[in-house]
């Protein structure tokens, strides 16, 4: 049995930067997200994985930035009075993927036999065959799921009014996670609920 581990770090591959991204959202229907104007970024959930580095971590809240201002919504300084509260958090959860392959390999049989043309006397006999044997590899790869949280709150209420997450295989490569993190950030912020 042959074993292929590969790893990964942060986000896809980059023919499938914008495929393959799993979103769920959910929002209070009683809100009127019409009201709201501005927003302070809270930070990082203490929970979020290590892995993510400081320069995905600025590629992201960049991403956010340019994706909440098409929604009408202004970052201002924290603590300066935002209408609502941002906050982000990442989980990566391993995973192992087993595929087996089957090979076969042929092989020839010779037979060799005495006996003349009636069976009486010597002879020879030559008689190709085909047999053979099969070998199956057993292939896991380990790769890691990536899942981005956005959590909105309403500052004065302090009230969870908007939450939406994306979930996708994460890649090594640092520049395919620059090209990808835009798109998981986009299919994230276009939960966001549109204004009355």
């Amino acid at each position: 049995m042959m074993k292929f581990i590969l790893s990964f770090s942060i986000f896809l591959v980059a023919l499938s930067a914008c495929t393959g991204i799993k979103t769920t959202s959910d929002y209070d229907p009683t809100v009127d997200f019409s009201q709201y104007k501005t927003y302070e970024f809270y930070g990082w959930d203490k929970k979020t994985t290590d892995a993510l580095n400081s320069f995905d971590r600025k590629r992201i809240e960049a991403s956010f930035i340019e994706e909440f201002e098409k929604k009408g919504l202004k970052l201002v300084e924290k603590g300066s009075g935002g209408d609502l509260v941002v906050s982000l958090y990442l989980v990566n959860e391993k995973h192992t993927q087993k595929t087996a392959t089957t090979t076969h390999s042929p092989n020839i049989h010779v037979s060799v036999g005495f006996g003349g043309y009636y069976g009486y006397g010597p002879g020879w006999g030559y008689g190709p065959g085909w047999g053979g044997y099969s070998t199956t590899y057993i292939n896991e790869i380990d790769y890691n799921v990536g899942t981005l949280i956005c959590s909105v709150f309403d500052a004065e209420k302090k009230q969870l009014i908007w939450e939406s997450a994306a979930s996708k295989t994460i890649d090594e490569n640092p520049q395919i996670r620059k090209k990808s993190i835009p798109y998981i950030v986009r299919s994230i912020v276009r939960k966001y609920p549109k204004k009355k």
